[in-house]
Parts: structure tokens; C-alpha cells; sequence
């Protein structure tokens, strides 16, 4: 009876290790690459979920490169403007910044809507009486303010879409793979749980992979909305005071 027994768990103990063999995602790729006509719905899958990868963690780079540059440049340039002694230098100053930072261009673009408010009204076109100098900058404000903010947005949109979707591109593999075995196991009249744990596991396999692309994305579309919002909270504080600046001839603090 002893004997027997050590048999059977030896036995179950095989049979648990080849269930377990069966199940990885090792061999579930050798399934797929072996037999790509009965995957080809898992491949799609799969390749999508490594394509959304591919790019969540590309806009993730961009992102955090771009707000650890933003954050170093935004008190320099500000400071900078408002410690030129005169506008002239302090718009010089502010062409001469790179292409990409976007304090520099919001100022820039203040002080050419003033400009041209400015010479218009010398030269008697009538803009100086359809709109005050005020409204003029503040329009031309309003709008470099919104471009900029459209453009920190870059990536956002697929970094929320990834983090919302990818679980459910996991998921339909996992169905599909189920699907797919139960009709090898009906095919065969194999039911045993030894038939069943290794599809079914490597199934699941896909709703894992699902979950490791759309968590990262969630973690960074939600860091990168807080830190987006408070650099277009500067944007405004310093289109305000550019504003202030350039309709009344000075600063108010």
C-alpha cells in the first residue's frame, strides 16, 4: 500500500511538472511559431500589445525628458526677462533662447502683438480703435498660451488609450486562447486537468501581458497630467504679468 502511494505521488508529482512546463510563456511562444495558423488571433494580439508598449514607453522618454527640461528652464527664462533693465534687451534676450522653450516664445509673441498695435495706430488703419492695446496683447497672449499647452499634450492621448485598453487586448487573447483549447481538448476527448491547465494557463499568459503594458502607461498619463497642469499654471502667472507688463509699460506685483 506504502509503495503504491509513493507511486501515485510520484506519478501526480510528474504530471504537475509537466503541467507547469506547459504553461510558460516559453512554450507558448514555441506553440505559436509552430502551429501560426491556429494562432494568428494570439499573434495579432500579442504584436499589438508589444507595438502599445513600444510606444507608451516612447512618450514616456519624450515626457519625462521634456518636464525635467521645462522645469530647469522656466524660473531661468522668467527671472531673466523680468531682470533685463528694458524690453528691448529682454525681448533680445528671449530670441536668443532655443526653438523648443516655450516662455520664451509666449514672451515674444506679447511683444509683438504690442508692436504692431503700436504702429498701427501711427499709422491711423483704424486697429488701434477696433481693439485697445490691452485686448490686443491679451488675445495674442490667450492664444500662445493655448499652443503651448497643446503642446506639452504630445503623447497624452495614446498613453491613455494604452493604459485603458491594453487589459482588454490581453483579454481577448485569453478568450480566444481558451476558446481555441477547448475545442483541441474536444477534438482529442482529452478533459483531464493535465490537458487543460497548460492552454488555459497559457491563455491567461496574454491578460498578464495586458496588465504589464497598461499599468506603466496609467502611472505616467497620471504623473504627466499633474506636472502639465503646473506648468500651464506658469504659463498663465507669466502671460498675466507679461500682459500687465506690455499694456501698461510695467510690471505689477
Amino acid at each position: 500500500m506504502l509503495q503504491e502511494t509513493l507511486f501515485a505521488a510520484a506519478a501526480g508529482g510528474t504530471n504537475a511538472a509537466n503541467a507547469l512546463s506547459q504553461m510558460g510563456f516559453e512554450h507558448m511562444i514555441s506553440e505559436m511559431i509552430n502551429k501560426p495558423g491556429e494562432f494568428i488571433v494570439s499573434w495579432v494580439v500579442l504584436l499589438t500589445l508589444v507595438i502599445m508598449s513600444a510606444m507608451s514607453w516612447y512618450w514616456t522618454v519624450i515626457n519625462v525628458l521634456r518636464s525635467t527640461r521645462l522645469k530647469g528652464q522656466a524660473d531661468r527664462v522668467t527671472s531673466a526677462f523680468w531682470e533685463t533693465p528694458n524690453a528691448q534687451d529682454a525681448i533680445r534676450l528671449m530670441e536668443e533662447q532655443p526653438k523648443n522653450e516655450p516662455f520664451s516664445k509666449i514672451a515674444l509673441d506679447a511683444a509683438q502683438a504690442a508692436a504692431h498695435h503700436q504702429r498701427a495706430e501711427g499709422s491711423g488703419t483704424g486697429l488701434g480703435e477696433t481693439l485697445s492695446r490691452s485686448e490686443f496683447v491679451d488675445r495674442a497672449l490667450r492664444q500662445a498660451v493655448t499652443r503651448e499647452s497643446t503642446n506639452l499634450q504630445g503623447g497624452m492621448t495614446l498613453l491613455a488609450t494604452v493604459g485603458a485598453t491594453a487589459p482588454f487586448v490581453g483579454l481577448l487573447g485569453t478568450v480566444w486562447g481558451i476558446y481555441g483549447a477547448l475545442i483541441r481538448i474536444g477534438a482529442t476527448g482529452q478533459a483531464s486537468i493535465d490537458a487543460v491547465a497548460g492552454p488555459v494557463g497559457e491563455a491567461l499568459i496574454m491578460t498578464a501581458i495586458g496588465l504589464f503594458v497598461a499599468i506603466p502607461a496609467v502611472f505616467a498619463y497620471n504623473f504627466f497630467s499633474k506636472t502639465n497642469a503646473a506648468v500651464i499654471a506658469k504659463f498663465d502667472t507669466f502671460a498675466h504679468d507679461l500682459h500687465d507688463f506690455f499694456a501698461t509699460g510695467s510690471r505689477v506685483r
